[in-house]
């Protein structure tokens, strides 16, 4: 007995040091669960919105679970942006002409020569619903170390603005304060973007992420990353990717992949499967702003439809100041108005008219030192506008003043403002 009872001891300890010094998860899991989310809905519906199914109160804020899944970690590629998930189209599962095999020696055929390939697996693309696309994966080593690399093709949807789906595109500051990104415009109408980052965002150190993406003028699009040192999350250490920026562009732009994207499934036609409010970026930008002192400068604007995220700057350091307007939010946050469980300090109350604000100022979640002040108002109409600030250009940036630059008093205007949500936007058809 005293050994099985010094086993368990031992044990426990164990897991619990495991889980102490295990790594964070990364901090843009669900933005790039649906091709890494996208700059702007992803953000706004990762931290604030909520989808009308399942909601999870989290310090605070909301976090849809049941759209999103992971990418690159198998799931991304399986959930399709815009494609509706009603079921009205029967599943396709006419074979591809581009076998997971294929993928893989295509893959193999076009990486530099004196290496070796292990770990190799690849999928064929399938129609759907849910659309799975084509990859190819494996780690490639040489003398000088390993890096894990993958592939993805993709075509996107006509009718649905880039931003909102796909690979593609510069993700803002506010959300990847780390990335070293380029856009460029190639012959022919193909957008290439090309990024150095890290498999962890919340800080400058650990694995390097590299990842190309080529959008070509017909929809198709060519994602292919690399991890330093190894598989994603296999390792620890900060060395370069085996594969330069350059090579990874040589792999995107090889005619070798005109095949598996020949075998890409028709796009879906855009059209929404279920008309939403909206309100403008623009008109979101406008609101903001105005509530910002004219001493400050403001930069990194990133809008879209019901948020928009900048960065303030009043000369004595950068904040990060979002803002986000929703409707029909009553039944989704029944019980998340309260203070219950948040991490922090919290304070809920209710108005006279029935209207609830509830404030809250907590540590990050992403990892970092940077302390969150947010104000959530829900009125009894169930419109709701949460505003937010941070003490740094990025929730998982680097602090860049002991406190954020609006106090709560000023926060709360920006989330009472009837403005954001003034009158019931018409449906999208």
């Amino acid at each position: 007995m005293s050994l099985d009872k010094d086993l368990e001891t031992l044990v426990a300890r164990a897991m619990r040091r495991a889980t102490g010094e295990f790594p964070p998860h990364s901090a843009d899991l669900v933005q790039r669960s649906v091709a890494r989310g996208r700059r702007m809905r992803w953000y706004a519906t990762a931290r604030i919105a909520v989808t009308a199914a399942a909601v999870v109160a989290v310090g605070g804020t909301l976090m849809a679970t049941d759209t999103f899944g992971g990418h690159r970690a198998g799931t991304r590629d399986q959930v399709r942006p815009g494609a509706g998930a009603s079921g009205e189209q029967p599943p396709s599962h006419a074979p591809s002409s581009v076998s997971g095999e294929e993928m893989v020696r295509t893959l193999e055929s076009l990486l530099p020569a004196g290496g070796t390939v292990s770990a190799a697996s690849g999928r064929a693309s399938e129609a759907g619903p849910p659309f799975v696309a084509p990859m190819a994966k494996l780690t490639y080593s040489t003398a000088k170390g390993s890096s894990g690399i993958d592939i993805t093709l993709a075509r996107l949807d006509p009718g649905i603005p880039d931003d909102q789906q796909g690979d593609g595109g510069c993700l803002p500051v506010e959300v990847r304060p780390y990335d070293t990104c380029t856009t460029e415009r190639l012959p022919g109408g193909a957008v290439l973007n090309t990024t150095r980052s890290f498999t962890y965002p919340s800080s400058d150190t650990g694995q390097k992420r590299w990842y190309v993406v080529l959008t070509k003028a017909d929809g198709v699009q060519l994602t292919v990353e690399e991890f330093g040192g190894g598989d994603e999350k296999g390792s620890s250490g900060g060395a370069d990717p085996l594969l330069s920026i350059d090579q990874l562009t040589s792999i995107v732009r090889s005619p070798a992949w005109n095949k598996a994207a020949t075998a890409l499934p028709a796009p879906h036609d855009g059209s929404p499967s279920a008309a939403k409010p909206r309100v403008s970026g623009a008109r979101m930008t406008k609101v903001l702003k105005s509530h910002l002192p004219r001493t400050g400068t403001v930069s990194d604007v990133n809008a879209g439809d019901g948020m928009v995220q900048l960065v303030y700057d009043d000369g004595h350091g950068r904040s990060m100041v979002e803002a986000d307007a929703q409707y029909d939010m009553t039944a989704p946050l029944t019980g998340h108005m309260g203070c219950a469980g948040v991490p922090g300090h919290c304070e809920a109350t209710t108005l006279a008219d029935g209207t609830r604000v509830k404030k809250v100022q907590r540590p990050s979640e992403k990892g970092g030192a940077a302390q969150v002040w947010l104000v959530d108002v829900l009125y009894p109409d169930g419109r709701r506008v949460v505003a937010q600030e941070v003490n740094s250009y990025a929730e998982s940036g680097p602090v860049t003043r002991p406190r954020p630059a609006l106090d709560m008093a000023e926060l709360q205007s920006i989330a009472r403002d009837g403005r954001f949500v003034a009158d019931r936007p018409a449906r999208t058809r």
